[in-house]
C-alpha cells in the first residue's frame, strides 16, 4: 500500500474552526445570520457540529433517516455541542437498477462527497456526523470526511430485515432472480408477486452483505464508526440509541482533536480488506476503499486484494453467497466478533486508533460469538481463502474483480465461447429469451466508468442467470461492474475497459475466454497478432450523454484505481 502526502490538518490550521463565522467584532455580520435562525449566544459559545443527512423518501435505506438525525441530534446537545443539519443526495440502486438511470449511482458518489465538502468548508464546521446508509452515499461520505479531515463519525440507518415466503427467509435478490424464473417456467407470476410483497418488509438497506452493508460494517473496521454501525437493524431501539451515542462522541472527538486522516491509516485499510475478505462482502468494495484511501494521500492497489485474500480466511456466508443476513450476523455478535476471531490468528492491527477514542483491541475486548454456524472460527471457516479474487491476464490488464465466495464450485475455473453486447440492455434480452446456451460466457462491454458512463451494476442480467438455472455453466464478464446482490461466474471491472481501447472491446463472437479464479487468471484465447490486426481498425462506441454525466465521463479514471475524479 503506498504512501502520500502526511495526514493534513483542518485548513485554517484552527483549532475551533467555527471562530472563522461567530469570534469577534468582524464577525458579527455571521452572527446576526445565526441569530435569524434562533441560535443563542449559550449555543454558539459551543462547537457547531455538521450532520451530513441523506433522509429521503424514495430510498427505503434512507426513509427513516430523519428519526436517526433527531437523536444524532440529541446526543449532540447532551454533550454540549450545537448541531446543524444540511442533505445530500441518495440514489436507490434497486430502483435505478437495469435502466439508464443507474448510469448515475456511481456517478452520486462523487456529488455527495463534493457536496458535504462544501457545507462543511463554507460553514467552517467543528466536527461532522455523517448518516448514509446505501450503497454509494456510504463511500461518499467516507471520501468527504477524510477530504475535509475534521472530526467525524458515521452512523448509518442499519440494515432492512429479511422478508418471509412460505417459511423462508428472502430478500431483494430473491425477487430480481424471480424474474428469470418466470421466464424459465420454474414458478408463476403469481408466486413472484407474493415474493414482490414479502421480500423487503420494512426501511433499512438491503438485508444481505451487499454493497451498502459492506460498506456499513467496513465503515466500523476503518475505525470511522462505532461498534455495532454495520450490523444493528434499522428496526431496532438499538440503532436509535447509537445515533445518540455518535452525536455524543463526535463532541468528544473535537475536544480530542482526532482526524480521519489519523485514523486512516495503511494498517486500517489493510484491516477493512481483511475483514472484507472474511465477511465475503461486494465486489464494489474495491471500488469504494482505493477512492476513500485516494482522498487521504494513499494508494490500494488491487494486488493487495490478493495478497490479503490469499491469507484470510471466509468465516461468514451471507446473502447473496450464503442463507444468512446480516440480522443473524448481528444477533451472533456482529463486526466486533467476527474481528475478535480474526485477531485470535493474528490477521488486524490491533493498534489502530478509532472513534470511540480507544484502539480496535480495546474495542473487540471481551465481544462475544454466538452463533457458530453465522460467524466461524479460522481453524474451521466456510472458505480457506477471503471472498474476493482479483484476475489478470491478456483480457484485463489492469485486472477484473469477482467475488469468488458467490460462484458455484463447478464455474470455478471454465472456458468457453463469447456472446458479445455492446451494452446491458441487448444481453438481458437475449438471456430471457433463450439465445444463451450452457458454457456461454456473456460478455458486456462499453459499460465501464467511462463508456457507460457511470460503470452501471449487472443485477438484472446476472439475476436471470440465475434464475433461469444457467449459473452452474454460464459466465458473465463485464467493464461495468456488479450489484452486491450479485451471485455467480460474474467478472467485473474489466480494465482497461473498452471505450479505453481495453481488450474486452477487441473480442469477437465466438472467441474463446478462459478464466482460472483460484489461479487469479482470465484469457482472450487469440493470437495477439489478430489482437493487434483487430485494434487497428477498431472504433469505440460512444454514448450521447449530456450534463453531469458528460463532465463525469471525461473526468473519471480507471475501475483499476477506484473510478475517482481526476482534478
Amino acid at each position: 500500500m503506498g504512501g502520500g502526502e502526511p495526514c493534513r490538518h483542518d485548513r485554517q490550521g484552527l483549532l475551533v474552526k467555527s471562530d472563522l463565522v461567530k469570534h469577534g467584532l468582524e464577525r458579527a455580520p455571521h452572527r446576526s445570520l445565526f441569530r435569524a435562525m434562533g441560535y443563542t449566544d449559550d449555543e454558539l459559545s459551543r462547537p457547531i457540529i455538521g450532520i451530513a443527512n441523506a433522509s429521503n423518501t424514495i430510498v427505503p435505506g434512507h426513509i427513516h433517516l430523519d428519526k436517526i438525525g433527531a437523536a444524532v441530534e440529541a446526543g449532540i446537545r447532551m454533550a454540549g455541542g450545537t448541531p446543524v443539519t444540511f442533505g445530500t443526495i441518495g440514489v436507490c440502486d434497486g430502483i435505478a437498477m437495469g435502466h439508464a438511470g443507474m448510469r448515475y449511482s456511481l456517478a452520486s458518489r462523487e456529488l455527495i462527497a463534493d457536496s458535504v465538502e462544501v457545507m462543511a468548508e463554507a460553514h467552517a464546521l467543528d466536527g461532522l456526523v455523517l448518516i448514509p446508509n446505501c450503497d454509494k452515499v456510504v463511500p461518499g461520505m467516507l471520501m468527504a470526511a477524510a477530504r475535509v479531515n475534521i472530526p467525524s463519525i458515521v452512523v448509518s440507518g442499519g440494515p432492512m430485515q429479511a422478508g418471509r415466503h412460505r417459511g423462508e427467509p428472502i430478500d431483494l435478490n430473491t425477487v430480481f432472480e424471480g424474474v428469470g424464473a418466470v421466464q424459465a417456467g420454474k414458478i408463476s407470476r403469481t408466486e413472484l408477486r407474493e415474493i414482490e410483497e414479502a421480500a423487503c418488509p420494512g426501511c433499512g438497506s438491503c438485508a444481505g452483505m451487499f454493497t451498502a452493508n459492506s460498506m456499513n460494517c467496513i465503515a466500523e473496521v476503518l475505525g470511522l464508526a462505532l461498534p455495532g454501525n454495520g450490523t444493528i437493524p434499522a428496526v431496532s431501539g438499538a440503532r436509535i440509541r447509537l445515533a445518540k451515542a455518535a452525536g455524543m462522541q463526535i463532541v468528544r472527538l473535537v475536544e480530542a482533536r482526532l482526524r480521519p486522516c489519523q485514523i486512516l491509516t495503511p494498517a486500517a485499510f489493510r484491516n477493512a480488506l481483511t475483514v472484507d475478505m472474511a465477511l465475503g462482502c461486494s465486489t464494489n468494495t474495491v471500488l469504494h476503499l482505493p477512492a476513500i484511501a485516494y482522498e487521504t494521500g494513499l494508494e490500494l492497489s488491487l494486488q493487495l486484494v490478493n495478497e490479503i485474500s490469499e491469507i484470510t480466511p471466509q468465516l461468514c456466508h451471507l446473502r447473496p453467497s450464503g442463507k444468512h443476513h446480516v440480522q443473524d450476523l448481528d444477533e451472533a455478535g456482529g463486526i466486533l466478533a467476527v474481528m475478535q476471531e480474526l485477531a485470535r490468528a493474528g490477521l488486524l492491527d490491533l493498534e489502530v486508533p478509532t472513534v470511540t477514542l480507544n484502539t480496535l483491541g480495546d474495542n473487540i475486548r471481551g465481544a462475544g460469538k454466538r452463533g457458530p454456524d453465522v460467524i466461524r472460527s479460522v481453524q474451521e471457516p466456510y472458505a480457506a481463502k477471503g471472498g474476493l479474487a482479483v484476475l489478470w491476464g491478456n483480457l484485463a490488464p489492469r485486472g477484473a474483480v469477482v467475488k469468488q465466495a458467490a460462484v458455484r464450485r463447478e464455474m470455478l475455473i471454465h472456458t468457453g465461447p463469447a456472446r458479445v453486447f455492446d451494452g446491458e440492455e441487448a444481453a438481458v434480452d437475449a438471456i430471457l429469451h433463450h439465445r444463451i446456451n450452457p458454457g456461454d460466457i456473456i460478455v458486456i462491454r462499453y459499460e465501464g466508468p467511462k463508456g457507460g458512463p457511470g460503470m452501471r451494476e449487472m443485477l438484472t442480467p446476472t439475476s436471470a442467470v440465475v434464475g433461469m438455472g444457467l449459473d452452474d455453466s454460464v459466465a458473465l464478464l463485464t467493464d461495468g461492474r456488479f450489484s452486491g446482490a450479485t451471485r455467480g461466474a460474474a467478472i467485473g471491472h474489466i480494465s482497461p475497459e473498452a471505450a479505453e481501447g481495453g481488450p474486452i472491446a477487441l473480442i469477437r463472437e465466438g472467441d474463446l475466454i478462459e478464466f482460472d479464479i483460484p489461479g487469479h487468471k482470465i484469457e482472450l484465447l487469440v493470437s495477439e497478432a489478430e489482437l493487434n490486426k483487430r485494434r487497428a481498425t477498431w472504433e469505440p462506441v460512444v454514448r450521447e450523454v449530456e450534463g453531469y454525466l458528460r463532465r463525469y465521463a471525461r473526468l473519471v479514471t480507471s475501475a483499476a484505481t477506484g473510478a475517482v475524479l481526476e482534478v
